[in-house]
């Protein structure tokens, strides 16, 4: 791709290169095809080959970028926990009932399965909880204690705390591990049931399960 000089002044004003921006296009255009491919085949079963032709780069670039397909999902993650801790906190702001908090949490979770398809979505969360991630992402997965740094979780636990605040649930419940149990108990259900095991009563079950058992 060539840059016009305008561009070029915009992105060193910007503090990122031509150079720089020419990498990050590179690395988006390899991300999309990764996904693609790790949603055709798994992750496991994903060949490298067929996402660097797609991406038309290189082999070598890949793994400059990526230096494992596990770290192709360690970014989506990344991405998709921002997504969806975004759309969660604008609900938040208008909705203070936690049953349609937690509802809502819910419902962006399964709607990233949805965008994933299930067999990306089942790798997903594989590696969210596999104790084989990358060091650097096994700390910010591990961490939780605080929730490490997994926005959703945060977001989630804040609202379970300000419930308790209000005096709608218990006063000894602790919110981060609430949350935490919560969300891990959904991830659960939703990589062990689809439609035709009547999902969508199992998911309301649960919910109010969850919120018995805060009160």
């Amino acid at each position: 791709m060539r840059f016009s000089s305008s561009s070029t002044v915009i992105g060193v004003a910007d503090g990122i290169t031509a150079r720089e921006a020419k990498r990050l296009q590179t690395r988006e255009r390899l991300l999309g095809a990764a996904i693609a491919e790790f949603k055709r085949a798994g992750m496991a079963d994903a060949d490298v080959g067929a996402i660097v032709a797609a991406a038309g780069v290189a082999h070598g670039t890949f793994f400059f970028h990526f230096p494992t397909k596990e770290h192709v999902l360690l970014e989506l993650e990344r991405r998709e926990e921002d997504r969806i801790a975004k759309r969660f906190a604008t609900f938040a702001k208008t909705h203070h009932d936690l049953a349609s908090t937690l509802r809502e949490a819910a419902d962006l979770v399964m709607g990233l399965e949805r965008r994933l398809g299930a067999v990306l979505f089942k790798d997903f969360l594989a590696l969210h909880f596999s104790p084989t991630r990358p060091p650097a992402a096994a700390s910010r997965a591990n961490d939780t204690e605080h929730g490490g740094d997994h926005p959703v979780i945060v977001l989630v636990a804040a609202q379970i705390e300000n419930a308790r605040q209000r005096g709608e649930i218990a006063d000894d419940v602790q919110p981060m591990n609430s949350a935490i149990y919560f969300l891990l108990g959904l991830y659960a259900l939703l990589i062990t049931t689809d439609k035709s095991t009547g999902r969508s009563g199992l998911v309301d079950d649960y919910l109010v399960r969850t919120l018995r058992s805060l009160r």
